[in-house]
Protein backbone atom coordinates (compact mmCIF):
# COMPACT_ATOMS: atom_id res chain seq x y z
CA UNK A 1 0.00 0.00 0.00
CA UNK A 2 1.29 3.37 -1.44
CA UNK A 3 1.35 6.16 1.49
CA UNK A 4 2.34 9.90 1.20
CA UNK A 5 2.56 12.22 3.72
CA UNK A 6 3.30 15.92 3.03
CA UNK A 7 4.53 18.07 5.61
CA UNK A 8 5.94 22.01 5.64
CA UNK A 9 2.98 24.02 5.20
CA UNK A 10 2.06 27.24 7.13
CA UNK A 11 1.50 30.92 7.20
CA UNK A 12 3.98 33.03 5.60
CA UNK A 13 3.81 36.69 4.32
CA UNK A 14 3.64 37.53 0.76
CA UNK A 15 7.22 37.09 -1.02
CA UNK A 16 8.29 34.41 1.77
CA UNK A 17 9.00 31.07 1.14
CA UNK A 18 8.37 27.44 2.16
CA UNK A 19 9.31 23.91 1.14
CA UNK A 20 6.81 21.08 1.49
CA UNK A 21 7.87 17.65 1.40
CA UNK A 22 6.84 14.05 1.36
CA UNK A 23 7.89 11.14 2.65
CA UNK A 24 6.52 8.20 0.53
CA UNK A 25 6.53 4.62 1.78
CA UNK A 26 5.33 1.37 -0.15
CA UNK A 27 6.88 2.63 -3.41
CA UNK A 28 10.53 3.69 -4.40
CA UNK A 29 10.23 7.54 -5.44
CA UNK A 30 12.93 7.01 -8.32
CA UNK A 31 10.88 4.39 -10.25
CA UNK A 32 7.68 6.22 -10.32
CA UNK A 33 6.42 9.72 -11.30
CA UNK A 34 5.64 12.14 -8.27
CA UNK A 35 3.79 15.45 -8.51
CA UNK A 36 2.60 18.22 -6.29
CA UNK A 37 -1.18 19.79 -6.68
CA UNK A 38 -2.74 22.36 -5.12
CA UNK A 39 -6.32 22.58 -4.02
CA UNK A 40 -8.14 26.25 -3.08
CA UNK A 41 -11.49 26.40 -1.04
CA UNK A 42 -14.20 26.33 -4.14
CA UNK A 43 -11.20 25.62 -7.05
CA UNK A 44 -10.75 22.68 -8.44
CA UNK A 45 -7.63 20.95 -7.47
CA UNK A 46 -4.86 22.45 -9.97
CA UNK A 47 -1.19 20.73 -11.20
CA UNK A 48 1.71 22.46 -9.67
CA UNK A 49 5.15 20.55 -10.67
CA UNK A 50 5.90 16.59 -11.67
CA UNK A 51 9.05 14.95 -11.69
CA UNK A 52 9.70 11.78 -13.84
CA UNK A 53 11.05 8.88 -13.19
CA UNK A 54 14.26 9.15 -14.24
CA UNK A 55 14.50 12.78 -12.54
CA UNK A 56 14.84 14.18 -16.08
CA UNK A 57 10.80 15.02 -16.78
CA UNK A 58 10.29 17.76 -14.44
CA UNK A 59 7.54 20.25 -15.75
CA UNK A 60 5.59 23.19 -13.59
CA UNK A 61 2.10 24.96 -13.67
CA UNK A 62 3.25 27.80 -15.78
CA UNK A 63 2.05 30.55 -12.93
CA UNK A 64 4.62 28.98 -10.51
CA UNK A 65 7.66 28.68 -12.58
CA UNK A 66 11.08 30.47 -11.82
CA UNK A 67 9.42 30.60 -8.18
CA UNK A 68 8.87 26.71 -7.32
CA UNK A 69 11.65 23.95 -7.81
CA UNK A 70 10.45 20.04 -7.43
CA UNK A 71 13.41 17.95 -5.98
CA UNK A 72 13.65 14.23 -5.01
CA UNK A 73 15.85 12.78 -2.70
CA UNK A 74 15.99 8.93 -3.44
CA UNK A 75 17.84 8.32 -0.09
CA UNK A 76 15.50 9.71 2.17
CA UNK A 77 12.32 8.53 -1.04
CA UNK A 78 11.29 11.90 -0.51
CA UNK A 79 9.70 14.72 -2.90
CA UNK A 80 9.58 17.94 -2.11
CA UNK A 81 8.43 21.32 -2.96
CA UNK A 82 10.84 24.49 -2.95
CA UNK A 83 8.42 27.56 -2.99
CA UNK A 84 9.79 31.26 -3.26
CA UNK A 85 8.31 34.69 -3.64
CA UNK A 86 4.91 33.33 -2.76
CA UNK A 87 1.58 35.63 -3.15
CA UNK A 88 -1.51 34.99 -1.69
CA UNK A 89 -3.14 33.42 -5.18
CA UNK A 90 -0.28 30.26 -3.84
CA UNK A 91 -2.94 30.01 -0.72
CA UNK A 92 -3.93 26.55 -1.10
CA UNK A 93 -3.64 22.65 0.74
CA UNK A 94 -0.47 21.21 -1.07
CA UNK A 95 -1.25 17.34 -2.00
CA UNK A 96 1.70 14.87 -3.08
CA UNK A 97 0.89 12.45 -5.67
CA UNK A 98 2.41 9.65 -7.56
CA UNK A 99 1.23 7.95 -11.00
CA UNK A 100 1.51 4.71 -12.02
CA UNK A 101 1.62 6.02 -15.47
CA UNK A 102 5.46 5.50 -16.89
CA UNK A 103 5.15 9.60 -17.63
CA UNK A 104 2.50 10.77 -15.09
CA UNK A 105 0.77 13.92 -16.38
CA UNK A 106 -0.51 17.13 -15.29
CA UNK A 107 -4.31 15.56 -14.45
CA UNK A 108 -5.28 14.60 -11.07
CA UNK A 109 -7.10 11.38 -12.84
CA UNK A 110 -3.31 10.70 -13.92
CA UNK A 111 -2.01 10.17 -10.29
CA UNK A 112 -3.72 6.83 -8.56
CA UNK A 113 -2.14 7.89 -4.86
CA UNK A 114 -2.18 11.26 -2.95
CA UNK A 115 -1.24 12.28 0.57
CA UNK A 116 -3.93 14.15 2.95
CA UNK A 117 -2.20 17.74 2.22
CA UNK A 118 -0.74 20.24 3.91
CA UNK A 119 -2.30 23.68 4.09
CA UNK A 120 -0.01 26.53 2.79
CA UNK A 121 -1.52 30.18 3.28
CA UNK A 122 0.19 33.56 2.43
CA UNK A 123 -0.54 36.66 3.49
CA UNK A 124 -0.47 40.04 2.24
Amino acid sequence: QVQLVESGGGLVQAGGSLKLSCVVSGRTVSTYPMAWFRQAPGKDREFVASINWNGSGVRYRESVRGRFTISRVDARNSVYLQMNSLNVEDTAIYLCATSDRPYGGTLPADFGSWGQGTQVTVSS
